[in-house]
């Protein structure tokens, strides 16, 4: 079995999960490959492939960190099919759902075949510029797609259309298209909406409007978003699942749809999203006895 390992060195406890990790590892004659050199330091009995040969040299990626270590796991595999478990190096997150204090116990599950994997789709955005529409950007994500923050405090003005129908011009400090999974992220943050991880949908989410009416609006996931910046007097931040694509200008086009590759994620036995949601958020019920 191979397994790939992406790991955020800058954990406290990277260095010494990554060594029992190893260790195990040898013992059940799994073979470790990665393609990050900050990982590949803290794991020298892994074998170190080029980011392009990563996706296809493994069966299975394991992510050490937290949330932000998934979202760059996801873009070292570049679309291949190898499913990925997090391991939590830190805080409490969305996508790691086995702390460091059970590594072990999940590679020994990983070997053993005791898992399931659950497949979720990725978003596709491409930035398109001038008036024969050149394409300047394109990129997937996981979570979320943004388009805010800016070159002054001042609002925007975004234009909205879904499936070439116009929706409406949102005056903002930033607009978010966000995945079921990306809903608990930054569109959570900004007032929206919680879905299901297997729901079927968009989540268009306003950021600071400056109207009480505006509201999130959730869309059939294989729709067309179009986003434009419709403000001469500042220039917006493209951002993809917390990464910056650079600056959109006025009369910038952002295309937003449903992308052809799709992301696996493994679950062990025992996991509940809906025990994780609860963890999170901090969700209490009533301790007392029903009479």
């Amino acid at each position: 079995m191979k397994i790939g390992i992406f790991a955020n060195p800058a954990k406290p406890a990277a260095a010494s999960t990554l060594a029992e990790f190893c260790a195990v590892a040898r013992e059940l004659g799994v073979r470790l490959v990665a393609c990050d050199p900050n990982t590949a330091r803290l794991a020298p009995t892994a074998r170190q492939v080029a980011p392009a040969r990563f996706g296809a040299s493994i069966d299975l990626l394991v992510s050490l960190g937290g949330d932000g270590t998934v979202l760059q796991a996801v873009r070292a595999l570049n679309g291949a099919k190898a499913p990925i478990l997090g391991i939590n190096l830190g805080n409490l997150g969305f996508l790691t759902s086995v702390p460091d204090t059970q590594a072990v116990a999940a590679l020994r599950a990983l070997v053993a075949g005791a898992y399931q994997t659950a497949t979720y789709p990725l978003l596709e955005a491409r930035v398109l510029r001038g008036p024969r529409r050149r394409q300047i950007v394109r990129a997937r994500a996981l979570n979320d797609i943004v388009m805010g923050w800016g070159t002054s405090p001042r609002a925007t003005m975004i234009e909205v259309e879904v499936d070439r129908q116009p929706v409406a011009s949102f005056v903002c400090d930033g607009l978010i298209v966000a995945t079921p999974i990306g809903s608990t992220g930054h569109a959570l943050s900004a007032g929206g909406p919680i879905l299901h991880r297997e729901t079927p949908a968009l989540v268009i989410e306003p950021i600071c409007p400056h109207t009480l009416s505006n509201r999130p609006l959730v869309l059939p996931h294989d729709r067309l978003i179009t986003l434009r910046a419709a403000d001469s007097r500042k220039r917006l931040l493209l951002s993809v699942d917390g990464q910056s694509h650079g600056w959109l200008e006025n009369g910038d086009q952002l295309e937003i749809r449903k992308a052809k590759e799709t992301v696996r994620f493994v679950h062990l036995p025992g996991y509940s999203w809906f025990k994780l949601l609860s963890q999170k958020l901090h969700w209490r019920g009533s301790s007392a006895d029903p009479k």
